[in-house]
């Protein structure tokens, strides 16, 4: 290919993405996020140690040990009653950030939620 015709090429590529108008990164990402994820709570760890929601999506927090546990966000926002084996306790999340948790009982167990 000469030059002449890689900078033709280029021009066509703008051309086509000018046409095709901005790209909405946002909506993309939505289509990839999901609006409901459930994060099993056992061995002491919640798994996996990190999830992503959509804005309006929610996270369901279920224990599967013989032991209680509790989820309780860092900054306040939400806090389960202790779990026991087989319970759950479900968040709606509102607004995009990264939300750390941990469990009240076993401090050690920490994970968070990523919400866009």
């Amino acid at each position: 290919m000469n030059r002449f015709s890689a900078l033709a090429l280029a021009v066509q590529t703008l051309a086509a993405l000018a046409l095709a108008g901005p790209a909405s990164p946002v909506r993309a990402a939505d289509a990839r996020t999901p609006a409901a994820v459930t994060v099993p709570i056992k061995s002491f760890a919640f798994m996996p140690m990190s999830v992503t929601v959509g804005v309006g999506g929610t996270v369901t927090w279920k224990n599967l040990d013989g032991e209680p546990h509790t989820v309780v966000s860092t900054d306040g926002l939400f806090r389960s009653a202790a779990l026991d084996q087989g319970d759950s306790f479900t968040f709606t999340f509102t607004r995009p950030g990264v939300f750390g948790y941990l469990c009240s009982i076993h401090p050690q167990m920490r994970a968070s939620v990523v919400v866009r």
